[in-house]
């Protein structure tokens, strides 16, 4: 498998609109491939349809601005944190049991979210909604994987996933303005609930079993670290956006976090069944893919949440006008979608991820200067559509540049990899840049500015640190993968 593998898995006909995906396949494996992917289009619509309803139900929960990210990153951590640890256990137990399981989870708390009393019943519910998360994302790859063989099926089993992913955004947006504004905030959790019932009614019924052949053990000491760790660095983060980087439990979350990665890198070392294996997290095209991947994610999510707050808070839009807006966000991130796999073919990924990280970044600086009114909500749109569109550009180039070159054995890990970078990146850019932007909004409503400058000033920053962020992501992958062609 070469690099520019993926230039096949969103195939487009020659009036440049994606063809059936599902074309060329049985009947049985057309509805698996849909119902696997009906169940990660849930994951990737609860992410979005959220981010609009927060204002409205921060308002109805009486939960303050600086707690507001709680409503994502309380999902985000255990998904994040959890998500290795549970593709290991699938590929042993059996990755459908592991897939019902975590759908059943995610439903279950979905119905608890939608009837959520108080934050903290709504912030419990959306960890449940994580932690099932974080069995659904993994195991359900794997069944795609191992249910459609290397080479055109597999590559257009992804393609049909890809773009549902980009189109659960997009509907995600629109329709929690929609929801949340015709009926309530509560409508856009129990969409979730729908879904979940509809896919557990039909996995039983098409989905096949599957477990590794070798029962190796599981690295307990290793998922240990590795998720205490990552939970560690996430609530550090998630905090600082409250009470600031300067708080003693922030910094000792954070040391935590050092030493138990650190912990877990000594360990992945040394044990004969590793966890993750640092040979092939040694490999060029896996570490710097992949830290592309955690950089366009993190900074892209905080993008959406500041946005929203700009939109709202500052311009006084409605949910629903904010999810439109949003919505051409999603419109960009689909024809990306289409566009990225030719642009991969002709360049090669990890050219196109540089390329991608780099046009993020110049069109999040143009978002630094939208101001309030409406002139300001235009700018706001289409530089951040055309931001989105380098966004997927990325996202599609860092999934074949972590996972090619690989022999079939390792295919397991380096997709484990790949979904790991996209949960942690989600979950570690919102809490780091609402924990910028709420220091800079708490200093100018100490200097006597109103809330809606204030809020104003703060995401300017937000949006300023996150395009330098990415600019130096972008110059990091690019040295690292010129390593890699001089070799």
């Amino acid at each position: 498998m070469t690099t520019d593998t993926a230039a096949r898995t969103a195939p487009t006909t020659a009036t440049g609109t994606p063809p059936d995906p599902a074309a060329g396949l049985p009947l049985r494996a057309r509805l698996v491939l849909f119902l696997l992917c009906a169940a990660q289009f849930a994951v990737a619509l609860d992410f979005s349809i959220l981010n609009i309803a927060l204002p409205t139900l921060g308002h109805d929960l009486h939960m303050t601005q600086a707690n507001l990210q709680w409503g994502m990153t309380a999902f985000a951590l255990p998904s994040g944190g959890f998500l290795l640890l549970f593709g290991r256990i699938a590929d042993q137990v059996g990755r459908r049991r592991i897939f019902v399981t975590g759908l059943s989870v995610f439903t279950a708390a979905s119905v608890l979210a939608t009837l959520a009393w108080s934050p903290a019943v709504f912030l419990a519910a959306r960890a449940l909604q994580g932690l099932g998360a974080a069995a659904i994302v993994p195991s359900g790859m794997a069944l795609l994987t191992t249910t459609f063989h290397e080479g055109p099926q597999r590559d257009r089993a992804l393609g049909v996933m890809g773009s549902l992913m980009a189109l659960g955004f997009t509907v995600g947006m629109v329709l929690g303005g929609v929801l949340t504004e015709t009926l309530t905030w509560r409508s856009t959790m129990g969409l979730n609930v729908v879904m979940g019932v509809v896919v557990l009614v039909g996995a039983p019924l098409l989905l096949t079993e599957s477990r590794n052949e070798h029962r190796s053990r599981i690295d307990v000491p290793g998922a240990i670290t590795v998720t205490g760790g990552l939970l560690a660095l996430i609530y550090g983060l998630s905090t600082a956006a409250r009470t600031g980087f300067g708080d003693p439990a922030v910094l000792g979350s954070l040391a935590a976090a050092v030493l138990l990665l650190t912990g877990f890198v000594v360990i992945e070392a040394r044990t004969a069944e590793p966890l993750v294996s640092l040979r092939v997290l040694r490999r060029p095209t896996v570490a710097f893919g992949n830290l592309g991947g955690l950089g366009t994610f993190a900074m892209m999510s905080a993008v959406v949440f500041l946005g929203t707050l700009y939109l709202q808070q500052v311009n006084g839009l409605s949910p629903v006008t904010t999810g439109l807006v949003f919505g051409v966000m999603g419109v960009s991130c689909a024809i990306s979608g289409a566009v990225a796999p030719k642009v991969v073919a002709r360049i090669g990924s990890a050219r196109t991820l540089v390329l991608g990280l780099l046009v993020q970044a110049v069109l999040t600086t143009l978002l630094v200067t939208a101001g309030p009114g409406s002139l300001g909500t235009w700018i706001f749109m289409l530089a951040g559509a055309a931001a989105a569109f380098g966004h997927l550009a990325a996202i599609v180039s860092y999934s074949v540049t972590a996972t090619s070159g690989l022999p079939d054995d390792e295919q397991g890990l380096a997709t484990g990899l790949v979904t790991t970078t996209q949960q942690v990146g989600m979950t570690i850019g919102i809490p780091l840049l609402s924990a910028v932007a709420s220091a800079r909004s708490d200093a100018l409503r100490s200097a006597g500015r109103t809330l809606a400058r204030a809020t104003m000033g703060g995401v300017r920053l937000g949006l300023g640190v996150d395009a330098a962020l990415v600019a130096l992501l972008a110059l990091t992958v690019a040295l690292g993968l010129r390593v890699l062609r001089r070799r």
